[in-house]
């Protein structure tokens, strides 16, 4: 197989796999809040707990996941299990008479996340030279924001049909979730070095990532403190004037711009590295929060929403590639563990402190606040040594 055509093979089929299986999320999750509201009749509080609980879960589970797969040598058999859980247990909202039935499903939808997220990404750097992995994170990642704009759209079309019958449309749910797992069954292939760590090391990989890796950490950490929900941007749309009817137009206009910049940004990684992706992408983070800081008028919101999706394809991928670059081969499922884990943890502080900064200064000091420490971050990140390969099959 030519690894370095990213439309064929393991790179192609997993975006694929990614797409339908958030075709399948997105269908779903938009109607969650209402429907867990208003017909089960929770408080808005276990709302909250049962999304705290779920991220929460996929974080811890991430950090696991990956080092097991360094563990046994494998990554397939992972993500087949993450995908294959979450596709079981999604549908299955439409079945749930009380709320706490859907905290366990929501539980176990994240439980497949977890699992999947860090081999997945581990199988996709196996899967393609280094040269081509910005495009290859770059599609994956395009796909998957495709779905979140597709699923959505879904949904809103049955609901005209059927109208009120959200439980139908949980249950529909199942059909592309499927799918995804017989794809990744039949068409997804095991790739990398298949010599497992030998078993004695148990935790021991996560020492040997090395400081090039941990400063590149610590550094995403800074970044992250200052990325908040982009629920706050809803509701600085709302405040700027963009009516309730008009958000989720104004939420598929951002996923389209994501899945667009996402293929350019995965590219620019590739030309230029990851490390002036990731720099520019938070320069344009910065930028795009001093304008929500200022802005005043509902069209500026469609724009900044607009250019809020090129810091998703200068980030995304190329992030993902610089933490294949600084970890070892056999290493990387502990490495992507430790990122999304990394990643996860420190969302829940930068959205609380993003509140409390919103509801004693107001929103235009909470922006500003996050614009400061993105460029605090990007100039950190620009000083960092040039990132050293560690690719054992190169």
């Amino acid at each position: 197989m030519n690894r370095n055509n990213i439309l064929r093979g393991n790179v192609l089929w997993l975006s694929v796999v990614s797409f339908l299986n958030d075709v399948a999320s997105e269908m779903i999750y938009p109607l969650l809040p209402y429907f867990l509201t208003q017909t089960l009749r929770a408080s808005a509080a276990f709302l909250g707990v049962v999304e705290g609980i779920a991220e929460t879960t996929a974080s811890l589970l991430k950090l696991f996941s990956g080092w097991f797969s360094d563990r046994i040598g494998r990554r397939k058999p992972l993500v087949f299990w993450g995908y294959g859980i979450a596709g079981v247990a999604r549908p299955m909202i439409a079945l749930a008479t009380a709320p706490w039935q859907v905290l366990a499903i929501r539980f176990s939808d994240r439980v497949g996340k977890g699992i999947r997220t860090a081999p997945r990404d581990a199988l996709l750097a196996a899967s393609v030279e280094p040269a081509w992995r910005g495009r290859a994170y770059g599609l994956h990642r395009a796909a998957d924001h495709a779905g979140a704009v597709i699923g959505p759209l879904i949904a809103m079309g049955l609901l005209l049909l059927l109208p009120d019958r959200y439980r139908v449309v949980f249950a529909l749910a199942a059909v592309p979730a499927i799918l995804s797992v017989i794809l990744l069954a039949v068409l997804v292939k095991e790739e990398g070095p298949r010599k497992p760590v030998v078993k004695g090391e148990t935790f021991e990989g996560f020492r040997d990532l090395g400081s090039r890796f941990y400063g590149y950490l610590l550094i995403v950490l800074v970044f992250t403190l200052g990325n908040a929900t982009d629920a706050f941007l809803l509701l600085r749309a709302q405040e700027l004037g963009v009516t309730l009817a008009i958000l989720p137009l104004l939420w598929a206009v951002l996923h389209v711009s994501k899945m667009l910049w996402n293929l350019a940004g995965g590219a620019f990684a590739d030309r230029f590295g990851p490390r002036a992706a990731i720099v520019s992408g938070w320069a344009v983070y910065a930028a795009t929060y001093a304008g929500f800081a200022y802005s005043s008028e509902a069209w500026q919101a469609w724009v900044l929403f607009i250019i809020y999706g090129v810091f998703f394809g200068l980030t995304e991928a190329p992030q993902k590639v610089l933490v294949a670059a600084v970890a070892p081969d056999r290493r990387r499922g502990a490495a992507f563990g430790a990122y999304h884990f990394s990643v996860g943890i420190a969302a829940l502080p930068a959205s609380v402190l993003f509140g409390v900064i919103w509801d004693r200064f107001g929103p235009r000091n909470a922006f500003l606040f996050g614009a400061s420490l993105a460029i605090a971050a990007a100039v950190a990140l620009a000083l960092l040594n040039p990132v050293q390969h560690f690719d054992e099959t190169e």
